[in-house]
């Protein structure tokens, strides 16, 4: 006992289960916080960056994405950016409002006539940082089999029009919705 304070020993101990206590649920409460954590991601030429969650893997895929990332434990959760040649000279806006870009892709990409798969975009916001406007997109997405939640938010920038999506499964959702937030929301061109 010769490593405890003098105040604890002159109380007798007292304090001790009460210090004990609080001590490790501080060292719980990290170790949840790191496991609930973000890594970042910088494209090999430093032009953008986002964050993931901690545990997820990166999966190469020929033909599709240019990243993707999914969860280890949840593998039908997954994060993908794809990158698609626009007009140099056009912005978002000339592309359409936030609503009119969300239903363009919900028409095209999400579910395509003859896919099989329905979709509403739930909302549609426009942000703007270091002079770049966002826009980010919520939909449902209701599969033959299953119903799942997307998130998604576009930005054009020197010709490429950057789409970062992250998608789970609907019973998921609610559980993952601030995290798949801040992913999204982290999106940022770096040059």
């Amino acid at each position: 006992m010769a490593f405890l304070p003098p105040l604890l020993l002159r109380l007798g101990g007292r304090l001790l289960r009460p210090v004990l206590a609080f001590v490790l649920l501080c060292a719980l409460v990290g170790c949840s916080a790191a496991a609930a954590g973000l890594n970042s991601f910088v494209s090999p030429d430093g032009r953008y960056a986002f964050l993931y969650p901690t545990g997820w893997s990166r999966v190469q895929v020929s033909n599709g994405p240019q990243v993707v990332f999914h969860d280890l434990i949840n593998s039908d959760e997954t994060l993908s950016l794809v990158i698609s040649d626009v007009t140099p000279d056009r912005d978002l806006e000339a592309l359409g409002s936030a609503v009119a870009v969300g239903e363009k892709l919900r028409r095209t990409v999400i579910a395509p006539e003859g896919s099989g798969r329905q979709a509403e975009l739930v909302e549609a916001r426009e942000r703007e940082i270091s002079g770049h406007t966002f826009y980010d997109l919520e939909y449902a997405v209701h599969l033959t089999d299953r119903d799942r939640h997307e998130l998604a938010t576009v930005v054009v920038d020197r010709g490429r029009l950057y789409t970062l999506a992250a998608s789970t499964n609907e019973a998921r959702w609610p559980k993952v919705k601030e995290l798949f937030e801040r992913v999204i929301g982290s999106f940022t061109l770096q040059i």
